[in-house]
């Protein structure tokens, strides 16, 4: 099988094969794969992927009404959970999102709304036929990135929402000669 040349570790095999790129349209997985996008900043996704469940677990199912209540005995909790990335930064940073996240869903109706209007709802395909093509932001990343942080957002630089995009399906970055494009 041909794949993107990223997947080299039967963790992300299955990660491209099943699930990087799909398009969702699902409000959870939206925040989900926001806060795991922030988490990730510099480290490699195959670490977040072998941690996603724990933080499945340590983030109550992300559900961000539960996740905004998080208070300093929760963040000092997660601080001294070792399965975790253990980076207070990144843990504020999650429940601030998850207030900005139920600040833009009551203003859209869901996020979904939100994140997809910069597409008018259309999965985009540059048709990358080379790594070499593939930039680590876009000025969609950009505008998004911008906007994100005017809405109170934090870990969501142009880079984060770039891979953020790819990863949620707005973007389709399967190389031309990839089996998934």
């Amino acid at each position: 099988m041909g794949r993107c040349s990223w997947a080299s570790s039967e963790r992300l095999k299955k990660y491209h094969d099943l699930e990087w790129g799909v398009p969702s349209h699902d409000d959870n997985y939206l925040f989900k794969m926001l806060i795991l996008e922030g988490f990730q900043a510099g480290l490699s996704w195959d670490i977040i992927l072998k941690k996603r469940k724990a933080f499945q677990e340590a983030f109550e199912g992300f559900d961000p009404k539960v996740v905004s209540r998080f208070d300093d005995e929760k963040v000092d909790k997660l601080m001294s959970n070792v399965t975790l990335i253990r980076n207070r930064l990144k843990m504020i940073s999650a429940i601030k999102n998850a207030s900005a996240f139920l600040a833009i869903q009551q203003e859209f109706g869901s996020f979904d709304r939100y994140i997809w209007h910069f597409t008018n709802n259309t999965s985009l395909d540059p048709k990358i036929a080379t790594e070499e093509e593939l930039m680590a932001k876009t000025p969609l990343s950009e505008k998004v990135s911008k906007d994100l942080k005017k809405r109170g957002f934090k870990f969501v630089g142009p880079v984060i929402i770039q891979s953020y995009l790819e990863a949620i399906g707005i973007y389709n970055h399967h190389l031309m000669s990839c089996d998934w494009h």
